[in-house]
Parts: C-alpha cells; sequence; structure tokens
C-alpha cells in the first residue's frame, strides 16, 4: 500500500533525513503536498516531489488526498497541526517532540486517543544500529544495565531563542533534547524510572534560558533509591557560536553504559566499543539501513496494520511528563517520585 502523505515543517533533519528516506521509499511513499513557514522553501520541496505547495497545514491536514501528515518540524504551530489531523482523521508521524504547554500535553494525548488514528512519534535514537546492537549485547553478554551516562552538547545560538512573532508556547531551553535522551536511557534500561533529581544553570536572569542542565532517574523498585539502575542524563549548550572549533574536541561518548558483565561506549549513529572480561571490542555498523528509512518503515507499517499501536505516544507523553517533574525537583530542592 502506498501512503500519501502531507509534510508539515521542513525541519533540521530534513536534507539529512527525511528527504533521502522519502525518495528511496517512494514505493510507500507519495509525497502530495508540503507546507513550511518559509513558502519558497516549501515549493522547493514540492517541485522535487512533484507535489503541491500549501498555505496553512489545516489546508493539508483537510485535503482528501492525503492519508497521513508528516509533521517534520514545530515552528510555531507547536501541537496544532496534530489536533488538525485528528479533525481530518489524518495518520500522524511526529518527528517534532511535542512542543506545547506542557498542562495541554493530556489534552492532545486524549484526542489522539479518541480520534482513533495511528500516531508514531520519532525516536531516532531508539533505531539507531549502535542502540540496537546494545540491546542484544545487554541479553546475551553485559547483562542488566546498573548506571548510565548519557550526555548531548551543541553550540549555544541567541538566534535560536524564541522568535518575538510565535503566539503558540515554546518549551524551555534544551527541553525537547531532555525529553529524547531521556526517552532513550528508559528504552535502553528496559523500564521505568521511580524517581528523578534535577538540576540546570541559568544564563542571567532568564530563568527558561539555560546553557546546562541535568536529570538523574532513579530506576529502583522497591528499597529506595539507589537499589536499581541509575541514569545521569545531560545536555549542555555552552559552547559560544564565537568558538566553532570547541563543539567537535573531544566530544563525550553520547551514551556510556556499565552493566553486570562489561561496559559500553557508544557514538551515534553507528559506532560502539564495549569491554568485558575477553577485552576490548569495537564494532562499526555503518552497513545498517539508515535510520529514516527504518523510522518510516515502522510508521507504514502501523497505519497499515489492523492492530493500532498507541505506545510512542504514551512513551512521549511520559518522557515529557519525567522531565516536568525534573524542573519541580530543581525548583523545589527535593527528588521527586514519579507515577507509575
Amino acid at each position: 500500500m502506498r501512503l500519501r502523505v502531507g509534510v508539515i515543517g521542513l525541519g533540521d533533519a530534513w536534507d539529512s533525513r527525511h528527504r533521502p528516506a522519502l525518495r528511496a521509499m517512494a514505493d510507500r511513499f507519495e509525497v502530495r503536498a508540503v507546507f513550511d513557514p518559509v513558502s519558497h522553501l516549501a515549493e522547493q520541496a514540492a517541485r522535487e516531489f512533484e507535489a503541491t505547495a500549501v498555505d496553512s497545514f489545516r489546508a493539508l491536514a483537510g485535503r482528501d488526498d492525503i492519508d497521513a501528515v508528516l509533521l517534520l518540524s514545530s515552528e510555531w504551530f507547536g501541537a496544532l497541526p496534530i489536533l488538525a489531523a485528528c479533525e481530518y482523521g489524518k495518520a500522524v508521524y511526529c518527528a517534532a517532540a511535542l512542543d506545547i504547554d506542557p498542562d495541554q500535553a493530556r489534552e492532545v494525548k486524549e484526542r489522539v486517543e479518541t480520534s482513533g488514528v495511528a500516531f508514531m512519534a520519532e525516536f531516532p535514537r531508539r533505531t539507531m544500529p549502535a542502540t540496537l546492537r546494545l540491546k542484544e549485547l545487554i541479553a546475551t553478554r553485559l547483562g542488566p544495565p546498573r548506571l548510565l551516562y548519557c550526555h548531548a552538547r551543541k553550540r549555544f545560538d541567541p538566534a535560536a531563542r524564541r522568535h518575538p512573532a510565535a503566539t503558540t508556547f515554546r518549551y524551555p531551553s534544551g527541553m525537547r533534547e531532555l525529553m529524547e535522551l531521556v526517552d532513550w536511557c528508559r528504552y535502553v534500561v528496559g523500564n521505568e524510572p521511580t524517581s528523578v533529581v534535577g538540576l540546570h544553570h541559568c544564563i542571567g536572569d532568564l530563568p527558561d534560558e539555560c546553557d546546562y542542565q541535568m536529570v538523574s532517574l532513579d530506576f529502583s523498585a522497591g528499597g529506595g533509591p539507589g537499589h536499581g539502575a541509575l541514569a545521569h542524563v545531560s545536555f549542555g549548550s555552552y559552547l559560544s557560536a564565537e568558538w566553532p572549533e570547541s563543539v567537535a574536541f573531544r566530544p563525550p561518548a553520547a551514551l556510556q553504559v556499565c552493566c553486570d558483565q562489561g561496559v559500553a561506549f557508544i557514538d551515534l549513529p553507528a559506532t560502539l566499543v564495549w569491554f568485558d572480561k575477553a577485552g576490548q571490542h569495537i564494532e562499526s555498523l555503518d552497513s545498517e539501513r539508515p535510520v529514516g528509512e527504518r523510522l518510516l518503515t515502522q510508521f507504514h507499517r502501523a497505519v497499515t496494520s489492523l492492530i493500532r499501536k498507541t505506545s510512542d505516544l504514551e512513551d512521549a507523553y511520559r518522557a515529557l511528563t519525567i522531565v516536568r517533574q525534573a524542573r519541580v525537583s530543581f525548583r523545589d530542592g527535593r527528588r521527586v517520585r514519579l507515577e507509575p
């Protein structure tokens, strides 16, 4: 079955991930319409796929020749395209984090569930070759994870702050990145954290503009904190644009996992170095299928399957809830218990 899709927002990964994947999977996806706030970008993408550039996401979602929408960038419109897709009964592939007011997140979740449409949240780190291989090693050679150190950093760009013309909610700096990292650790551990501690460093007098944030996840099931797996997740944007070469200098491993029988280091997307009592093992998985194609394959299966898949929506909502509680932890100076 060939899905007719409309693209909403040409995000940062359009050229590197989504565009090549849609081209490679032309037998499963047909791009019919494109919308982006920058009209000439939408027109350029539409020409390439012999599609139509439209002037609003509602007009795109309401087209009769669209089966599903690919929300690749939230821009200023937040979750409004998701609600429009629910209204018109269109499946949703959400590459952008749910960039909405956290108090409205449950409402959006309920709207998706009530509408009955297929919904897939994009978690690229889950499907990258190094992560999949790590999960295999945890099951066969390394044993259960005990400690995880997960870090991401990027260059600080003042121009990336909220645009004054934006009228919808925008996450505080780094919150979307933390959501994805938190979900990654949940996936690797294969369990839910029971408590969280948060810490962030503010820039000047702006409480929601941070150059460093840390979330500590405790996966202890009983006996109090410290009796289960522990994950330290951090995101930094403290390297100034005036120091461009500093970003590439000795970057930390994206994920370090200490298990019962060894330790593994991941450099995304496809490099895995692990150690056990037999010594060092280096694996390069560059020959694996591109992540963009893996993700779209999963979406195609979710839309065409008779069994509705809702776990991605639950995972996205759970990650948002955890990061919100980490901010509560920092504000109140205490560990916060997480509800099941």
